[in-house]
């Protein structure tokens, strides 16, 4: 018999909507409901724990946001890569889950402080244990993939979110058992859909509609057979159903208040390592040069916006202002890329700028 699967979760009795980090939470500040969120919390944890071992990391005051544990970190086996939050509203949270995965006996990987990267919200296991789903564009960074790839020993498959609603891979993808998937395609570029077409079977995609997308109908908690989540259409559910998968709701509408559902609310500690699965990773990074009268032409806001709308991310190591107004300047940009096409694309477009590559 298989051991039970254990989920970590955090009790919200500091949870308040204090600030705005995403959309969902524009209109919410202090218009949550403490009482409402901790009966919705209580129906949430009495479902999972009706399937599943449930642990407990200790709250905190002055950090609301501990209720959503999937952004503690990303667990494989007996590792753990630690997030690092893109906003500071949320970055106290760190060492507060590092203590509590290193009392628990797993080893903690630490990434750069300025390379954000928010955990279980943004990097999903194929529930077949056979990859690793990262997103990136909002709150994690492509550069941080090659680095979860190395510690965790899995291949890293990186999807860009192109609609701030969805802001977290997780909040609009959901993989689950058997090699299903849960997910709302207008979330992510054409790159992104795919890679994930080439991945999953056409049989095994199930594309929900944008009612159920905003209900964070894939921001759910897959246990074996059993989807747990705040709202689905009676037509999602058949769908479900109809290979196997028993949908329960559970309302969670005080924490959609701050962007988050049934999947924000927990982690899975129990994943298990695949012997011969091992680290692969298409992210490619170059450095560029730029040098000319690049503020006043408008240049290199040109080249940022062309490598984040070409689907990569950049890194400006290095900007000499020229002193005067005949002076030119110079940069020196990191540009990395989801893989090599993409990364070609994107040279191609920055060397008709006037860009050098130099590695």
């Amino acid at each position: 018999m298989s051991a039970p699967i254990r989920i970590l979760m955090c009790s919200p009795h500091h949870y308040e909507v204090d600030y705005v980090i995403n959309p969902w939470m524009e209109g919410n500040i202090h218009r949550s409901s403490r009482d409402a969120a901790e009966v919705q919390w209580q129906g949430l944890y009495q479902l999972i724990s009706e399937h599943a071992g449930v642990e407990l990391v200790k709250p905190q005051p002055g950090w609301p946001d501990m209720v959503f544990t999937a952004n503690a970190g990303l667990i494989l086996g007996d590792r753990v890569v630690l997030s690092r939050f893109y906003h500071p509203e949320r970055q106290g949270e760190e060492p507060y889950f590092k203590e509590w995965f290193e009392g628990e006996g797993f080893t903690v990987y630490e990434l750069p402080k300025d390379l954000p990267f928010e955990g279980a919200g943004d990097a999903l296991l194929d529930r077949e244990g056979r990859w690793l789903w990262a997103g990136y564009g909002f709150r994690t960074e492509l550069d941080s993939h090659p680095l979860v790839a190395e510690w965790l020993d899995i291949e890293v498959l990186s999807l860009r979110l192109m609609d701030e609603r969805f802001y977290h891979l997780d909040t609009c993808f959901c993989p689950l058992t058997d090699g299903y998937l849960l997910y709302y395609p207008p979330a992510f570029d054409a790159y992104s859909n795919r890679l994930i077409e080439m991945r999953v079977p056409a049989e095994k995609r199930i594309a929900i509609a944008e009612a159920d997308a905003v209900n964070f109908a894939c921001n759910a908690v897959n246990l074996d057979r059993i989807v747990i989540m705040n709202k689905a259409s009676d037509s999602l559910k058949q769908r479900l159903a109809n290979i196997g998968f028993q949908v329960l709701e559970t309302p969670l509408t005080e924490f959609l208040k701050a962007g988050g559902a049934a999947k924000c609310l927990t982690l899975r500690i129990d994943e298990p390592v695949l012997p011969d699965v091992h680290k692969e990773v298409a992210v490619e990074s170059r450095t560029l040069e730029m040098e000319g009268h690049l503020l006043d032409s408008g240049l290199i806001n040109r080249a940022l916006d062309l490598i984040v709308e070409g689907g990569g991310s950049f890194q400006v190591l290095d900007f000499s202002l020229g002193t005067q107004r005949q002076s030119t300047s110079k940069a020196k940009i990191r540009v990395s890329a989801p893989d090599r096409r993409v990364m070609e694309e994107i040279m191609s477009q920055l060397i008709d700028l006037g860009a050098v590559s130099l590695a």
